[in-house]
């Protein structure tokens, strides 16, 4: 098995589905990556001995996503040498405000990328830039990426000049079942 070289990590199982963004991102690109629920309030001691062992074991970038307080992206990027990118979980009370600003504020020389709330998947491909630095097959992946976003869009826009806009967003609506 290839070692991992991005971390995914989340405070519950109840995460997993946000965080299945990141994993897709990974599996896309064929980045070597493990999976872990690490929770800072439940089980402190394996998130200390998972961020303090990341490195050695071959991980390069952490994403940690987490709810409500959301200390585990924090705690981590505190304890480990590595870029940890924090994702913001939707919570029920505050729909991820919570979390998006206990990742966001954090204190001087402990930095944590942070995306928007539930956008897992945006975790996923700053991962991935992040190894592309130096990895030449990597960053040609990621250009070919963005090469295919800009051909969807141009696409999307030459079907709306034939159609027309009224006709366009029917056939949209349609398309999604509304």
């Amino acid at each position: 098995m290839t070692q991992p070289r991005i971390g995914i990590i989340m405070g519950s199982d109840s995460d997993l589905p946000t965080m299945q963004g990141a994993i897709a991102v990974c599996q896309d690109f064929q980045v070597a990556h493990e999976v872990a629920i690490v929770s800072a309030h439940r089980t402190p001691h394996r998130m200390v001995e998972y961020a303090e062992t990341a490195h050695q074991r071959g991980i390069q970038v952490i994403i940690a996503g987490a709810g409500g307080a959301a200390h585990l992206p924090g705690m981590v990027a505190a304890i480990s040498p590595l870029p940890v990118i924090g994702v913001p979980v939707s919570s029920r009370q505050l729909q991820g405000v919570d979390s998006l600003y206990s990742i966001v504020q954090m204190p001087a020389g402990i930095p944590v990328a942070t995306v928007a709330i539930g956008n897992a998947r945006n975790a996923g491909l700053l991962a991935v830039q992040i190894l592309a630095t130096h990895d030449p097959e990597l960053l040609a992946q990621v250009q070919h990426y963005r090469e295919s976003l800009r051909d969807s869009v141009l696409a999307k826009q030459e079907r709306l000049e034939t159609m027309g806009s009224d006709a366009y967003l029917q056939a949209m609506q349609k398309s999604a079942g509304t």
